[in-house]
């Protein structure tokens, strides 16, 4: 599923220009095709996840593969730029389930330790993968048809819901009644679209404008009120002494500062090649496929280098991995030097993704009852999404008006900054 998850956003994100003049779409309205779907996708996750602690792990995962082969469908059928989006944001919400539910399968599956540390790796090669690989299928499908983008997860997820219906053991009977926290639920769920609505919109409507600061202000006193209602609630939603979880913490702190700086790379990195230097997207892709093929080189081996070297070292030259990759874009150029700065920057960041965001995924899960899984695992989801969406939009909103390269250094410091938090988040933890 998660390969599915990756492949799916970075499809569209290369099929934007032709969907925009095949469906008449303005600018504004042609970012919620993405916008849409990392809105539910983050916005449902904790709920995901602890509905499948709730309900039933394979169960969940099974309805919510379902639900994204049926709206992929109603997808590549829409003739309507409306219900396209609309589309988007209901398969953001299946997949806000499907996420956490396969996650923490992976975890309750595996125990900590090798078989963990190992199973994590093998999961994130098929994240970067899905994600690397769809930039240069969607450029090239999006050449031929933009829906055949659309179309394209349609079989995989009827193979993947076949291959879970067949593999996947049943989840086990409930001895006892279970009840969802629907407070909880409601205000949890309503004060995440909020926050992070009103993050992917405030480089558009203006940081200080009335809606962006009504937003988050409406977002706190949701989420405000959500943990009043789990501190009274007889069952509730998130049991909050989870949070007492030190580990837990420190990694959800730093999966989204790290997230935030990833996806300001690659935006200001498709800025400056595409926008500015008029290249292609299949091309933006291949000064990629470094990266992605660190993720596949080295993800089958970390479970063995956590296991010799410590899930904190190893995590640890991840993230200072990170360091060089965003100091070497501060070289770029009126003319792209590809094997100078753009290829090593790009083995770099692989190098980076493919030995952090596993080890934080250990990491944020390790301690945590089989009972909570999901519900860890959708913590560690949403703070990535979510973070990736607020480095994102302040990124956006650093960056100077205009075509010229100048515009893109602020930007360009300020991925490096995210860095440097990570790494002094996670230091910070381990002093405590």
């Amino acid at each position: 599923m998660i390969l599915l998850d990756g492949l799916d956003v970075s499809m569209i994100v290369v099929a934007i220009p032709e969907i925009q003049n095949e469906l008449g779409m303005s600018a504004a309205n042609a970012q919620w095709l993405v916008g849409a779907y990392i809105l539910a996708f983050g916005s449902f996750l904790l709920l995901g996840g602890r509905v499948a602690d709730l309900f039933g792990r394979r169960r969940v995962l099974v309805i919510a593969m379902a639900a994204f082969a049926v709206v992929s469908t109603l997808g590549a059928l829409a003739d309507d730029s409306v219900l396209l989006i609309v589309s988007r944001f209901v398969k953001g919400m299946a997949a806000g389930f499907a996420a956490p539910a396969a996650m923490s399968l992976l975890t309750t599956t595996f125990p900590e330790g090798p078989q963990r540390n190992k199973a994590f790796g093998i999961f994130n090669v098929f994240e970067a993968s899905g994600y690397s690989s769809g930039l240069l299928v969607g450029g090239l499908l999006a050449a031929l048809d933009w829906r055949s983008i659309f179309i394209l997860p349609i079989p995989l997820s009827l193979l993947m819901l076949v291959g879970a219906l067949q593999i996947l053991p049943k989840d086990p009977p409930r001895t006892e009644r279970v009840r969802l926290d629907l407070g909880g639920a409601v205000t949890l769920v309503g004060g995440t679209l909020v926050l992070v609505f009103t993050t992917v919109s405030a480089a558009e409507v203006g940081w200080g404008s009335f809606r962006t600061i009504g937003g988050y202000a409406l977002s706190v006193l949701l989420l405000a009120g959500f943990l009043a209602i789990e501190r009274t609630v007889k069952e509730p939603l998130i049991r909050l002494s989870i949070f007492r979880n030190r580990t837990l913490v420190s990694a959800n702190i730093s999966i989204g500062l790290l997230y935030g700086g990833a996806m300001g790379f690659q935006f200001l990195l498709g800025l400056y090649l595409q926008d500015l230097m008029g290249w292609r997207p299949w091309q933006m892709a291949l000064v990629l496929l470094p990266a992605g093929l660190m993720v596949v080189i080295i993800g089958p081996k970390l479970g063995a280098l956590m296991d010799r070297f410590g899930v904190t070292k190893v995590l640890m030259f991840g993230l200072v991995a990170f360091l060089p990759c965003y100091l070497l874009m501060l070289f770029i150029g009126p003319e792209p030097n590809l094997w100078g700065v753009l290829m090593p920057a790009s083995v770099l960041w692989g190098v980076g993704f493919a030995l952090s965001i596993a080890t934080l995924m250990v990491a944020g899960t390790n301690g945590v009852p089989d009972e909570e899984q999901g519900l860890a695992a959708g913590l560690l989801n949403s703070s990535l999404q979510v973070g990736g969406a607020f480095g994102l939009a302040v990124i956006t909103a650093v960056i100077l008006p205009g075509t010229k390269l100048s515009m893109l250094y602020p930007g360009l410091v300020l991925i490096l900054v995210f860095a440097v938090l990570t790494i002094l988040a996670q230091g910070a933890a381990k002093q405590k």
